[in-house]
């Protein structure tokens, strides 16, 4: 078929001689075939670049926006943080509620809500942007799931204080006064001897008249200069619990009378055994001294 050959006929005017032209048939097929592969390779130089035009144009968008959301992400990481930090707060607040109402502690495995699992092999593949996304996702739910777990436990903390809600209004909880601690609960060395004792309070100081307010609901059981603490107010709560207040420069409560927690019982001094005007604040349970800070939950 290859060898073969077309004959093709050239009629010129009415004048002219006829001509004849024998043309191979492979040479017509071949001429029809560079010039579909000259077309088809146009074509393609084409697409290719608009196509790089294109793809160039998508990669800036696509750089634009990862910038964009790296940033979203490690603000939205700056403020899981935060939350984490006030969520940690939550859980003190919540241990120490429990601890003066003798509730069952709370394991601390049990409040990390532990989960597992391989890891998986997709996160090799993903880019940066995706793994900072996942690794958020994760934080969030986290938390998420940590804050429900605290919820319930609050609610479980509330139904019983609810329960015991005259012993919550006995039990002393706030600080009794404004200023700076000038010395703790504890053994501590004596500020007149230097010798180490035992400290039965806190020491709160700042100047003369500042308000002494009562820690929790209670009756005054005694209004009297007490030696070496001089002024002192002393408030039996009820439940085992007494409150003592020393110190002071002026009484604003008699024997007997009933308070109410934040009433004004006195005014910060520097009566009896003190080197300046401050207030000892002791706490007893049971007839026993404790450490005043676990029956603090307020704010100074």
């Amino acid at each position: 078929m290859w060898k073969k050959k077309l004959t093709l006929i050239l009629i010129p005017g009415s004048e002219g001689i006829l001509k004849q032209l024998r043309v191979p048939v492979a040479l017509l097929y071949g001429s029809a075939l560079i010039v579909v592969l000259l077309l088809f390779g146009s074509f393609l130089a084409s697409a290719e670049f608009f196509s790089d035009r294109v793809d160039g144009k998508e990669l800036e968008t696509l750089r634009a926006e990862n910038q964009v959301l790296h940033e979203k992400y490690e603000q939205m990481r700056w403020h899981l943080a935060e939350v984490e930090n006030r969520y940690e707060k939550l859980i003190q607040k919540e241990v120490q509620i429990r601890s003066l109402f003798d509730l069952p502690e709370i394991d601390l495995q049990q409040r990390q809500l532990g989960i597992g699992g391989p890891s998986s092999p997709e996160l090799v593949t993903r880019s940066d942007i995706e793994i900072e996304a996942i690794e958020t996702e994760k934080e969030v739910d986290h938390l998420l799931r940590l804050s429900q777990f605290e919820l319930e436990k609050y609610t479980e903390v509330e139904s019983s204080m609810l329960s015991v809600k005259d012993r919550l209004d006995h039990t002393p909880s706030i600080w009794p006064s404004k200023g700076w601690i000038s010395r703790g609960y504890g053994m501590k060395f004596d500020p007149f001897t230097g010798i180490k004792q035992m400290h039965r309070g806190i020491d709160i100081a700042n100047h003369i008249g500042t308000p002494i307010v009562a820690a929790a609901d209670g009756q005054i059981s005694s209004v009297r200069k007490n030696g070496g603490l001089g002024r002192t107010v002393t408030i039996k709560h009820g439940y085992g619990f007494v409150t003592r207040y020393a110190h002071l420069s002026e009484y604003k409560v008699k024997q007997g009378q009933i308070v109410k927690r934040g009433d004004i019982i006195g005014l910060m001094g520097s009566t009896g055994y003190s080197t300046g005007s401050h207030l000892h604040y002791e706490v007893i349970r049971n007839g026993k001294t404790i450490n005043p800070y676990k029956y603090i939950l307020n704010d100074m």
